[in-house]
């Protein structure tokens, strides 16, 4: 990789619409809580860690003509990201709404996406499309493309590494077809578990996941250890324990672009995926979606996440 490595994001970048209950959730009842809306979307979320950890990115969505659009487009800007989306002016913008409870756990999320199915297949074919992947050094995907769209980015990477993101258990089958493509793939385990049809762990987990044609990933499982593989081995990682608790829903997208940067820098998966838990820590702590990197605080971060142990 380039000393200074540039890197094409495409899929879901919406806005993001978080409650909160306040005191212990009661199902089927009305709760107090607060909502916030931002702007997030999985690979755009990612991709914001990305251009924080020092790579260049630019990013291809699709958003409707609304004022959601206006809003997307400036929370894009404003990250330094070169906006390459497009405007379909007589559609809704797609948004994202996750319900948690107290201690910042997912409770529900809701997501109106129907555009980026409708979308994305004929977006992928444009010339403005290959032109972007020629002139990247790596490409960062999510299963908001349907497979039809993810098939053909595969077929136009040209040897360029493919790291791609789950998104959820329903649409991470999108990629079951391709894993063999990927350089990496990012996953929770109940994502790994729809993967391979059934819920295996360590070991097991990840024959599994070889078997189905992926030959590296990266499996979280919230506070339990993280689970890495590629053609070195397997290895686990303890994320380390947060300082406090504002909000976990971010903690996955911060991983993913934390790790995806320290790649393109060289690193080898192991090293990179110390740097995502980092990230990870930090995203937890903070009550954005995107945490702040500095120097010093990523540093301090580093130092609490522990070393790789081998899965025999």
């Amino acid at each position: 990789m380039p000393t200074s490595p540039a890197i094409l994001a495409l899929g879901g970048a919406h806005i993001d619409r978080r409650g909160q209950v306040s005191g212990v959730y009661v199902p089927a009842a009305s709760n107090p809580g607060i909502m916030r809306e931002d702007v997030g979307g999985v690979v755009f979320n990612a991709l914001r860690s990305v251009v924080k950890r020092g790579v260049s990115a630019s990013l291809i969505s699709v958003r409707g003509g609304d004022a959601a659009a206006d809003t997307v487009a400036s929370a894009i800007d404003n990250a330094g990201i070169k906006d390459l989306s497009v405007v379909f002016l007589d559609r809704t913008t797609p948004s994202y709404t996750a319900l948690i409870d107290a201690e910042g756990e997912l409770i529900v999320g809701l997501a109106d996406m129907a555009l980026y199915d409708l979308a994305f297949p004929k977006q992928i074919r444009r010339a403005k499309v290959r032109e972007a992947i020629a002139a990247t050094d790596a490409i960062l995907c999510d299963a908001n493309l349907p497979t039809a769209a993810l098939e053909r980015l595969l077929a136009l990477a040209g040897g360029r590494p493919v790291f791609a993101i789950a998104v959820s258990p329903a649409k991470v089958v999108r990629l079951a077809p391709l894993l063999d493509n990927l350089s990496l793939l990012f996953m929770n385990r109940r994502e790994a578990a729809a993967l391979v049809g059934a819920e295996p762990s360590g070991k097991a987990l990840v024959d599994a996941l070889r078997r189905a044609g992926l030959n590296a990933g990266a499996v979280t499982s919230g506070s339990a250890p993280v689970l890495g593989f590629d053609d070195t081995g397997s290895f686990e990682i303890d994320p380390p324990a947060p300082r406090k608790v504002a909000d976990v829903t971010g903690a996955g997208d911060a991983l993913t672009g934390a790790t995806v940067a320290a790649l393109l820098r060289g690193l080898p998966l192991r090293a990179a995926l110390r740097e995502g838990l980092a990230a990870a820590m930090l995203a937890i702590e903070s009550p954005q979606a995107v945490p702040s990197f500095t120097i010093a605080n990523f540093t301090q971060a580093l130092a609490l996440v522990p070393e790789p142990r081998e899965v025999a």
